[in-house]
Parts: structure tokens; sequence; C-alpha cells
């Protein structure tokens, strides 16, 4: 099929901050609307495929008797290889064809989720994940550059903000779908429905419009292997942080290495051989100040929104289920709110972008994430509706409320030829977040947990009960199910260490988000100055 070269057009004088022209935009087209379905659809798929086995993994520990590790890694290898392919994957589609490179990955991930219905034993499923995470990474970026290629400026943040709050509700979708599943039918479901859906959006995506950069330079080969090595090695050591401790060898070596690959991959590209050719760009880029802070502070607050999201998901969703009792289906339920927030802030937000600035939206959504985490460390057994209810809806706005702006001036500050770069830019930040708020909440969590059920754990005479006591409250509450009525003070200290885990994990976190608030208000730019018959500054 043919590809639709886009216009090569820069951007040396719009800002994210306001649209390119005061007239009245004209409505979408038909083929528009449609083109945002798909990349909306495709975007949630990828997204619900990282979290949905989450729910699942115990049924799929008794069914193919997979150990702790290879649970752990069912979820990680998804993760660990979309992070570490989605910039060489979004420059594929820059160079290659943005539609070309989506199809590509749909038609990975629909394989890689048929995988586990023939093969079925643990290390086969961690391969199958594996390569849909390689499916993902082609995926997701496509989906942000065939929107910002195929939108006009002027309705281009609403679509991003569309995008932005389906991104960031994906995730929240896919274990509602996965708890649904499993309420009636069996884990291997979960499969089936991603390869079904993959099936479908393969086939309309061959219906949308495509685009490339018109000025192609040579394949970044070095700079691509050095970006592979980069983000996967520290996504990698943070994941085995929270298991192995963050002292191990192996773990700081990954991290060390990571970065290591990162600062030879800035170095790389700054003596590329087109870099005399881009060298004449100096000038225009330099009085591009306002959007490169832009950039920057997109960046850096959507790394933070997604150590909140990850944090909140891992924290809140055990607490839901191990102590208030709740089904995997009923708390995924209780999270019903917070996509809707998230999805609805994110849309309604972009047209007062220009009022009030990048500043107050990115330090004070989170400034509200950080309050979100202050009133989830006070959480306990006891706690009222209105304090569950206000911890859990908090996150929604804040998230809604950084989301779409960062997103749009990540992509906004960035030459349409490298649009695809720019969205893997802005996927690969909320993994690096993902990965930094699960490692920082879990290795907390665990070490706090660990602490207070000690001293009761050396009391319990059988040393496999004492083992999976002190491994988790799930395996502690299980053990003292089995114990008869004298259980119930072993299930209430449990439940006692565990809140202690997630209060100082809570306030971590919280502390974290804080400083990034503080970062944002001095790093991000502020309302676009207006002078009479002039376009915002």
């Amino acid at each position: 099929m043919s590809e639709t070269s886009e216009k090569s057009t820069t951007r040396a004088t719009a800002t994210p901050e306001a649209p390119s022209t005061p007239e009245t935009p004209a409505r979408l087209t038909r083929a528009q609307w449609w083109l945002l379905v798909v990349a909306c659809a495709a975007v949630a798929l990828v997204v619900a495929a990282m979290a949905s086995l989450n729910m699942a993994l115990p049924d799929i520990a008794v069914d193919v008797g997979a150990t702790q590790s290879q649970l752990t890694w069912i979820v990680d290898s998804y993760t660990l290889v979309l992070a570490a392919f989605l910039l060489p994957a979004g420059a594929l589609g820059d160079r290659y064809g943005r539609r070309g490179v989506l199809v590509a990955g749909l038609a990975i991930v629909g394989v890689a989720s048929a995988l586990p219905l023939v093969l079925d034993s643990p290390t086969w499923i961690i391969v199958a994940r594996g390569l849909a995470g390689l499916g993902a990474a082609l995926v997701m970026p496509a989906t942000l550059s065939v929107i910002t290629a195929g939108f006009p400026e002027e309705r281009r943040a609403r679509a991003v903000g569309i995008w932005a709050g389906t991104a960031g509700a994906g995730c929240i979708a896919g274990m509602l779908v996965s708890g649904v599943i499993l309420e009636y039918s069996s884990w291997l479901m979960i499969f089936v429905c991603f390869a079904v859906a993959a099936a479908v959006l393969l086939t309309a995506s061959l219906t949308i419009a495509s685009s490339r950069a018109q000025e192609q330079w040579p394949p970044d080969l070095l700079g691509s292997a050095l970006s592979i090595l980069a983000v996967g090695l520290f996504v990698f050591g943070l994941m085995e942080g929270p298991h192995r401790g963050w002292a191990d060898a192996s773990v700081l070596a990954c991290i060390i290495l990571g970065l290591a690959a990162a600062t030879g991959f800035v170095l790389a590209e700054l003596h590329t051989p087109d870099s005399a050719r881009r060298s004449g760009r100096a000038a225009a880029r330099s009085r591009r100040a306002v959007t490169d802070r832009a950039f920057g502070s997109g960046a850096l607050t959507l790394l933070f929104q997604f150590v909140a999201m990850f944090g909140v998901f891992f924290i809140v969703v055990q607490y839901l289920q191990l102590v208030l009792g709740y089904s995997p289906l009923d708390s995924s339920i209780q999270l019903i709110p917070l996509i809707l927030l998230v999805m609805t802030v994110s849309v309604l937000i972009p047209p007062i972008v220009p009022r009030v600035g990048l500043r107050f939206l990115f330090a004070g959504g989170l400034a509200l994430l950080t309050g979100a985490f202050v009133l989830i460390g006070e959480l306990d057994p006891q706690s009222s509706t209105v304090l569950i209810n206000a911890a859990l809806l908090l996150p929604g706005i804040g998230m809604g409320m950084v989301s779409a702006p960062a997103t749009h001036a990540i992509v906004s500050s960035t030459p349409d030829d490298k649009q695809g770069v720019a969205s893997a830019v802005n996927d690969a930040t909320r993994e690096l977040g993902a990965a930094i708020g699960v490692a920082v909440a879990g290795s907390m969590l665990a070490a706090m947990y660990g602490r207070g059920i000690e001293p009761v754990a050396e009391m319990i005479p059988d040393p496999t009960a004492r083992s999976a006591v002190s491994d988790s409250l799930a395996s502690a509450l299980k053990v003292a199910e089995a114990a008869g009525p004298r259980g119930d003070e072993l299930a209430d200290l449990a439940r006692s260490a565990f809140l202690e885990g997630m209060q100082q994990a809570s306030w971590t976190i919280a502390v974290i988000l804080a400083v990034g608030a503080v970062v944002a208000a001095f790093l991000s730019p502020g309302r676009p100055r207006i002078t009479k018959g002039r376009e915002p500054a």
C-alpha cells in the first residue's frame, strides 16, 4: 500500500500553549475521526496488556506450575522489552511509514497473544509476553505519531488529549476486563481476547492514512543499540531491585551500565555524521527556548505522573483486596471512577492550557498527586468511604491535568519528520516512571512489612508457614485461614505490618512527587504573554 508523505513543517514559532491561528478551526473529517478511534483503541490495547495478567497470576501459578520468579517475569518481560525498544521503533515509523509499523506491531501482538493457547509452559508464556512487548513497542509511538501527522495544528491538542486520556485509563481498563474474565472463565481467555482484538485493530489500521518523514537520514544503528541497552538495563535493574535488594551487585551493575549507555547515546547523537547538516538549525533552536523548556518539563512531568499511577495501582489494589477483602473484580470496579476522571479531565484540559500555562498545570497536577498519596498513607481497615473515595479520585484529577498537556508539549516541540521519535520519548518516559513507581512502592512496602512481621513470624514453629508469613500479606492471610480461630490474631498483625509498609511507601512517593511539583514550577513555561495584534509569545 502506498505511504502518504506528510508535510515537513518545523514548528519554529508554534508553542504548545497556544494554537497557531486565532481563526475558528475547521471541523474534523470522518477520516480524521476514524484515525483517532483506531489509534486510541490500539494504544488502549497495548497498555491494557501491560497490567491485565496481574489479576490472573494465582490461577496461572496453579495451572502451569510457575514459580514466584517465573510469575514475576510473566509480567515484567512485557514491560522490559516494550521500554527497551520504544526509541528504535519510533525511528522506524519516521523512516519507513508509521501505519506500516503500527500494522506490524499489531500483528506481533496478535501472534504473541495466541502463543500461550498452544504453548502454555511458564517459559513459553514469558517468551510470548516478551514478544508481545516488542509488538507493543512498535504500536505505541506509531499511534501518537499518526495522530500528530494526521491532524491540523489547531485540532492536534484536543486529539492528543483524547489519546493521553485513553492511554492513561487503558491500564485500569485492562485490570477490569481481566477481573470480569476471571470471574466467569479461565485466564487463557485473556490471551484469546487480546489476540482477537489485535486482529480486528490490524484490519482497521489498514484503512487509515499513513505518513513518514520527508527528509530521510541514514539509519542510526549505534544510537538504536545504545538506547536499547540504556533503557533495557536501567529498567531491568529497577525491576530486580525490590526482589534481590538494592545493594545486589547485579542490580547495581545494570543501573550503572544503563546510565553509562544513556551517556554514550547522548554523545553518539551529538557526533553523528549528519550533525554538521543539522548544525545550521542551531540558531533556530536557540530561539525556541520556551519550546525546549516545554519538551523537558513535559517529559519529566510524565515520568512523575507514571511514578504516581503505578504506585497507586501497586498499593491500592493490594489494600482493597487484602485489607478490605474485595474480590479482583470488585477492586477493579472500585477503580472505574479513576478511569473516567483521567479521560474526562484529559479531554477538557487542552482548551484552557493557553489561559493558565503549563507551569500551573504541571505543578498543580503533581501537587494534587502528592496530596493523594498522603491520603493513601492514612488508609486503614476502618477508613471512611469519604476518605477512600478521595484517595482514589484525587489521582484521577491530577493525572488528567498533566497527561495531555505534557504529551502535547513533547510532540509539538519536535519537527514533523521526528514525530515517531518524539512519540517514543513520550512513551519511554511513561515506562520509566512506571518502573520507578513499582520499584519504590514494592521495595518500601516489602521492607517495612518484613520488619513489622518479623517478631510475629519468629514465633511460628513451622518453617514453611514462617517463611510464607514473612513473604507477603497474601501468604500470611492464607496461613491464618488454615490456622482456624487462632489465625484471626495473626491476620490482624499481618495487616498492621502491611499498613505500616503502605504508609511509608505512600509517603515516600508523596515526597518524590512534591519534589517533582517544585521542579515543574521552576522548569515549565508559564502562561504565554499576549500582545495586541500578535500571537501569544
